[in-house]
């Protein structure tokens, strides 16, 4: 057993080490595509500080500021559901000591139902009305540390909403007949719902966004409820989803955002990306920092708590309340800001609910007294479920989920994507070149040979490609003994150098006198992220730097259609390569670049196509597919899916082969 084991270790490493020798790279590359794009983001957010400069300068200046990022926002969020009837139900009423708690259950959109829990204090109202948005904990509104929260706001004069968020709670949306969640958890749930949001033109954000507006929509049609004085806040998960809500809508007068408001900027480089609802393309091409947001909102009354030893980065938070403090300054309203520190970690804490209660007491009561927290009893998650079997959709008949609302948009988007495909070849190009921010532009090249590998007969050439403003392209180049006839260009996901090792297959090429090209597009082989940087939770094998890039307005696909762009600038800049046909075989991810470059390079005479999507629709209706980010264009099913590009690129031109 042990000489089986060394044996095969001894294999491994033999082919590790014969793979290595195919590197074209003499530096650590597997960063190089976050280095990338990281810079074009501190590039962005380097225009964004200059355009806050000048709008602390002046009042004036500032008051345009806050009312620039609020039409901003609404412009980035898109297109929300159509408003339809709430059709609220009161399921149950717990009668507790001092207050009440309703369960409620309404429609966001059109058979698409919403669990909450409804906190009403004794006595005579209309109250003030707090919204309270809950993190990422699976029972949701059922956390304690959200039911002590509303308890305290509720024994304080509050009517408090508690909204269940999707793939929490009673809303898990890919589920089985029993109601079983279909993935690892709610935060993958959300963030898989969130690629194929984008494809259709808005995000799991919009839609966490809709279901709070219509939870406003419905607590102010309550007697119990002061409709002049409500305000928000949430903690983690649900303080992201408040810093959204306060951005979008007037209503909320007051707001507490607990473990979450950070700088944008610092966060994506020190951590990377979050979970899916927390993500929207753009943002960052957009110029939005995280504070932005809450300054959309401002001069209302915010209140940040945070915690010092949080993983939300505490010095992120600082920056980010240091642009909040300057821009109240400016309008002269310094005493609606506050921090709130606690010496803890992540979470609502007694301390931060008695901060946050203090501080809507004060702004929607008057009263500055300070609140404090007495012993508080708390129900089980079954004794607050809305529903009768505990997920919505078991509990009703036809419930319309997240996915079967994209799968729905996809159908009701054909005629739009019918029209965009008359508009001519140049136009289709020219709207693709745009939507996936395509270099095709600089033809110039530089062209740097490392070094020469001779392996089993074959001799490789090895080629670093640079182009300005883009990150280095490594191939192998092997030429066969007499002129060659043709080329053949080969795209792997999983690397150049494992193919180098197909002895058989590259010696078949040069025998029938082809030039043989592998080449790493940006993200793959030697420029591959790190296993260990990518959560596994997210299906995605490059999720930190397919996330970074759609928050810059350059999603990967776009790229990497470039990246193939500069091989052909390559191909057309050698005498021995020049005019030559060229077969492309791609495979994985780089598939669909491979597809968009064919309607660029007239010189692509077949393409062949392993293991890609053959649609977009795929990814619809499997929204738990892998790697999912990697293909995603936000909004690209506005214009065409996958087999119209086919069928612009030509009749029999492109190939799918057996998987």
């Amino acid at each position: 057993m042990r000489s089986s084991f060394f044996i095969v270790c001894l294999v491994i490493s033999t082919q590790t080490f014969s793979q290595k020798v195919f590197n074209v790279i003499d530096w650590k590359p597997e960063n190089s595509l976050n280095t990338f794009l990281l810079q074009k983001m501190h590039t962005q957010y380097d225009q964004r500080k200059i355009h806050f400069a000048k709008a602390i300068t002046t009042q004036k200046n500032t008051l345009q500021y806050v009312k620039e990022m609020h039409q901003r926002f609404r412009q980035l969020i898109g297109v929300l559901p159509p408003a339809v009837s709430l059709n609220p139900q009161v399921t149950g009423v717990i009668q507790q000591k001092g207050y009440r708690i309703e369960k409620i259950i309404y429609e966001s959109f059109a058979h698409h139902h919403v669990t909450a829990s409804l906190y009403i204090p004794e006595g005579k109202g209309p109250f003030p009305a707090a919204l309270l948005f809950c993190g990422h904990e699976d029972v949701s509104k059922a956390t304690v540390s959200y039911q002590q929260t509303a308890i305290l706001f509720a024994r304080n004069g509050f009517v408090v909403f508690v909204i269940d968020p999707i793939s929490q709670g009673e809303r898990y949306q890919l589920t089985d007949a029993l109601g079983k969640g279909l993935t690892r958890g709610g935060t993958t749930e959300h963030t898989l719902l969130n690629a194929t949001a984008n494809l259709v033109g808005s995000s799991a954000p919009a839609y966490e966004l809709w279901d709070n507006i219509r939870g406003l929509d419905y607590l102010v049609t309550r007697k119990e409820v002061d409709s002049t004085k409500i305000g928000c806040l949430g903690n983690s998960g649900g303080g992201m989803q408040t810093i959204y809500f306060s951005a979008y809508d007037k209503r909320i007068k007051v707001i507490a955002v607990c473990s979450y408001l950070a700088d944008r900027e610092r966060t994506l480089e020190m951590l990377g990306p979050a979970d899916g609802c927390a993500q929207i393309p753009a943002e960052g091409s957009t110029q939005l920092e995280m504070s932005d947001l809450l300054i959309a909102a401002a001069p209302r009354p915010v209140l940040v708590l945070a915690g010092r030893y949080d993983f939300i980065d505490y010095r992120g938070t600082q920056l980010a309340y240091k642009d909040l403090q300057q821009v109240y300054t400016s309008l002269g309203q310094s005493q609606k800001l506050s921090l709130f520190t606690m010496d803890d970690g992540h979470g609502i804490s007694k301390p931060k609910r008695e901060a946050a209660v203090s501080w809507f007491r004060k702004w929607l009561y008057g009263d500055p007294v300070k609140i404090i927290e007495s012993e508080q009893a708390t129900l089980s998650d079954k004794e607050l479920l809305s529903t009768t079997t505990g997920q919505v959709n078991t509990a009703f008949t036809g419930e319309i989920t997240v996915a079967d609302r994209n799968r729905g948009l996809y159908d009701s988007l054909e005629k739009r994507r019918n029209l965009f495909l008359l508009a001519g070849k140049d136009k289709i190009r020219e709207a693709i070149t745009g939507l996936l921010q395509i270099n095709n532009r600089d033809h110039a090249i530089e062209k740097e040979e490392t070094g020469i590998v001779t392996r089993n007969g074959i001799t490789y050439h090895k080629i670093i490609l640079r182009k300005n403003g883009e990150i280095p392209l490594p191939l192998l180049v092997a030429f066969p003994r007499g002129n060659s006839k043709q080329l053949v260009l080969w795209l792997p996901d999983n690397g150049k150098n494992k193919l180098a090792d197909s002895v058989s297959l590259i010696k078949t090429y040069l025998n029938e006198d082809y030039t043989v090209i592998l080449a790493d597009l940006r993200g793959t082989g030697e420029t591959e992220d790190r296993p260990e940087q990518n959560d596994p939770k997210y299906y995605n094998k490059e999720y930190r730097n397919a996330m970074l890039a759609l928050h810059i307005g350059l999603p990967l696909p776009g790229q990497r259609v470039t990246d193939i762009l500069t091989v052909f600038d390559f191909i057309g800049s050698e005498t021995k390569m020049q005019n030559l046909a060229v077969d492309v075989y791609a495979a994985g991810i780089n598939s669909l670049p491979a597809i968009y470059a064919s309607l660029y390079v007239p010189a692509i005479n077949k393409l062949y196509l392993y293991h890609g999507i053959r649609s977009f629709k795929q990814l619809l209706d499997d929204p738990a597919a892998k790697n999912a980010y990697s293909y995603v264009i936000p909004g690209v099913l506005e214009y065409y899916d996958v087999p119209d590009l086919v069928k612009l690129t030509g009749t029999g031109r492109i190939q799918y082969m057996e998987e």
